[in-house]
């Protein structure tokens, strides 16, 4: 038999490792740059990098308002699971005491002689059995009749009470597989404005986080802060601008409600909830939380919303200024209500 031998291998050398070692490290810096750059046209303007950045962190804010509504109303659905647990409780309570009376009064009628049969129904572990044979409760005594009666009653609304939970429950758990949907959105979203961001040079970054807005001095602030409230249309208005400029500065923090971080919408909650006035928590309820006014016809304190989608509001201070937290990177700060697609306005009080 012929020898089974290994072929020789065959070495690189001169020329040809050389060109293999180029093309190895093309592709893998070729692949690095990819990864890094999230696929975009690495030959972007910083204009477009700019406009690709502000429309990822306005989707990221759509997204924002959705996790705020939803976040609210698995709250809400969590509050009234645990209202109808507690009554659920309670009622269960009762009907054991209720069927521990009827126990002890069908144990002195047996010791008497005999077992009514209205009583041997009432104390079956079928429910629905001694329940749909309620017409034995006419033959009992008066004091059978009431237990039975109340027995009854209970165990039926014990069942609603049940079943309106069970309810709960699937909305409660829908709530939240929806919450963490939106919630993976808005991080999606945050990230790749980042990745869109990290392509500007230091200088464009700057640029771009200074350049919806200018926060004024701290003597500007106070001079100004008081010029508005002399404007404002009722101290309501006065005390949720002056809690609005108490706010610039403050970092913009998707989902925050203060007081030390906010996103747009629970600034203007939070600033009016300072002047004893409640509002919803998401954008696309604000704009329904009083009547509709003409930007012609703004006043201070009023709010004022952007996009066709209702996706962002800042408080109105005045010659055509709001306050509002802007987005990630941005702190709250006064801004020209011009710089975005005007959509309405509310005024709350």
């Amino acid at each position: 038999m012929a020898a089974h031998r290994r072929p020789k291998q065959r070495n690189l050398g001169g020329t040809a490792a050389r060109t293999a070692l180029t093309v190895a490290l093309a592709g893998a810096a070729t692949g690095t740059l990819f990864e890094g750059a999230g696929h975009a046209d690495p030959g972007s303007t910083p204009e477009q990098l700019k406009t690709k950045a502000d429309g990822l962190y306005r989707e990221a804010e759509e997204a924002t308002e959705r996790y705020n509504g939803a976040k609210e109303a698995a709250a809400a659905a969590r509050t009234t699971l645990d209202g109808l647990r507690d009554e659920a409780a309670r009622r269960t309570a009762r009907l054991n005491t209720a069927r521990d009376a009827l126990g002890s009064l069908a144990t002195a009628q047996y010791r008497a002689g005999g077992l009514d049969p209205a009583v041997q129904l009432a104390l079956s572990s079928d429910p629905d059995a001694y329940l749909t044979g309620a017409e034995y409760a006419e033959r009992a005594g008066s004091r059978q009749a009431a237990t039975l009666a109340g027995i009854r009653e209970e165990s039926r609304e014990l069942a609603q009470l049940r079943a309106e939970a069970d309810g709960r429950l699937a909305e409660l758990t829908e709530r939240q597989e929806e919450l963490a949907r939106h919630r993976k959105a808005v991080r999606e979203k945050l990230a790749a404005a980042r990745s869109v961001l990290a392509r500007m040079t230091s200088d464009e970054q700057a640029a771009y986080a200074s350049g919806d807005g200018t926060l004024p001095g701290r003597a500007d602030r106070d001079d100004t802060r008081g010029a508005v409230a002399a404007d404002a249309p009722n101290p309501r208005a006065a005390q949720a601008i002056a809690y609005a400029y108490g706010a610039l500065g403050k970092p913009y923090v998707w989902g925050a409600t203060g007081p030390s971080s906010y996103d747009c919408s629970g600034l203007t909650q939070a600033a009016w909830r300072s002047a004893g006035v409640s509002l919803p928590r998401t954008t696309y309820t604000q704009i329904d939380a009083g009547p509709r006014v003409p930007r012609s016809q703004l006043a201070p304190g009023d709010l004022v919303f952007f996009y066709s989608g209702i996706s962002h509001v800042g408080l109105y201070i005045g010659n055509g200024q709001m306050i509002h937290a802007p987005r990630p990177g941005a702190p709250v700060r006064v801004a020209p209500i011009d710089q975005m697609p005007f959509a309405g306005a509310t005024r709350v009080a």
